[in-house]
C-alpha cells in the first residue's frame, strides 16, 4: 500500500524532444529581433527629426541673430537703412537703360566713344574665414540669411548660412560674386530657389552698401564639379550654351539637387541691377 501511495505521489517529469527546444530558441530569436527592429526604427526616427526639424530650427535661431546683430552694428556706425542712406546709381544711355553692373566699353570692345561708364562699388573690406559680414535676402521667397566667407559645412553652411566662393567677386564688384547654399535641413536657405524667375531681385546688403540683382537665367541640374558655372563669366562646361559670353557684374546662386541628395548642382544666375552706397 505505501509503495503504491509513493508511486502516486511522485512528479511526472516532461522530457523535451529536440523539436520543442528549437520552438523556444525560435521564440526568443523571434522576440529579441523584434526588440532590435524597434530600437533601431526608434534611432532613425530620432535622427530624422533631428535632421529635418532640429537643424532647421537651431540654425535659422543662429543666423537671425547673426542678421540682427550685423544690422545692429553698420546701424551704430551710421550705415545705410531702410529708410534712409544713398541713393541708387545707374546709368544711362541713349535708347535704353543700362543698370549699374553693365560692363563699360572699354571690357566690351563695343560703343567705344560714348563715354558711358558704370560707376565702380565702393572697396569692400576683405572678410574673415567663416565671419559673417553680409546679409542675402530673397523677398519673393522670403530669405534672410546671412553670408559668410567660405563655403565649409561645419563653420559656414550648417550654421545656415550662406557661403561665399573664395576666389569670386565681392557684392558689386566686376566679375562673379557666387555663393551656395543648403537646400535641405540646417536652415535649407536655398530651398526653393528653384522657383525663382527672371526679374525676381535678390539684394545683397554689407557694410558698404545695398547691391541688387536682378534673375537672369539658370541651369536646373549640372555635376558638382562644373567650375564654369561660378568663373568670372559663368558659363557651364557641362550643359553646352549655358551661361554667358562677356564680362560683367554676376550673381551666382548654387545648391544641391535632387533634393535630399548631393549629386547635382542647381544654378541660378543674375545681374547687377542698381547699387545704394552708405
Amino acid at each position: 500500500m505505501r509503495q503504491r501511495a509513493r508511486e502516486r505521489e511522485r512528479i511526472p517529469v516532461v522530457v523535451q524532444g529536440r523539436g520543442s527546444r528549437r520552438r523556444a530558441r525560435f521564440a526568443r530569436g523571434l522576440w529579441t529581433s523584434a526588440e532590435v527592429t524597434v530600437t533601431l526604427g526608434v534611432v532613425v526616427l530620432l535622427l530624422v527629426v533631428h535632421q529635418l526639424w532640429w537643424t532647421n530650427r537651431q540654425a535659422r535661431q543662429g543666423a537671425e541673430h547673426k542678421v540682427q546683430a550685423l544690422e545692429r552694428e553698420w546701424g551704430r556706425e551710421g550705415g545705410w537703412g531702410r529708410e534712409g542712406g544713398g541713393e541708387a546709381r545707374s546709368v544711362e544711355v541713349p535708347g535704353r537703360p543700362v543698370p549699374v553692373g553693365t560692363p563699360t566699353s572699354e571690357e566690351t570692345g563695343a560703343g567705344a566713344g560714348t563715354g558711358t561708364e558704370a560707376p565702380e562699388a565702393p572697396p569692400a573690406r576683405a572678410p574673415r574665414w567663416d565671419q559673417a559680414y553680409a546679409v542675402l535676402r530673397i523677398p519673393r521667397l522670403g530669405v534672410v540669411a546671412p553670408v559668410a566667407q567660405g563655403i565649409a559645412k561645419r563653420g559656414v553652411l550648417d550654421k545656415g548660412y550662406v557661403g561665399h566662393y573664395p576666389q569670386t567677386a565681392q557684392p558689386g564688384q566686376a566679375g562673379n560674386f557666387a555663393v551656395a547654399g543648403h537646400r535641405n535641413t540646417h536652415g535649407e536657405p536655398f530651398r526653393y530657389i528653384n522657383r525663382l524667375r527672371g526679374g525676381d531681385e535678390v539684394q545683397v546688403e554689407t557694410r558698404e552698401g545695398v547691391y541688387v540683382y536682378v534673375v537672369d537665367k539658370g541651369v536646373a541640374q549640372t555635376s558638382s564639379r562644373d567650375t564654369g558655372v561660378i568663373a568670372a563669366v559663368p558659363r557651364s562646361l557641362v550643359k553646352t550654351g549655358a551661361g554667358y559670353s562677356a564680362p560683367g557684374y554676376y550673381l551666382t546662386l548654387t545648391t544641391c539637387t535632387p533634393e535630399y541628395s548631393s549629386t547635382y548642382r542647381l544654378v541660378v544666375w543674375g545681374k547687377l541691377k542698381s547699387m545704394r552706397p552708405r
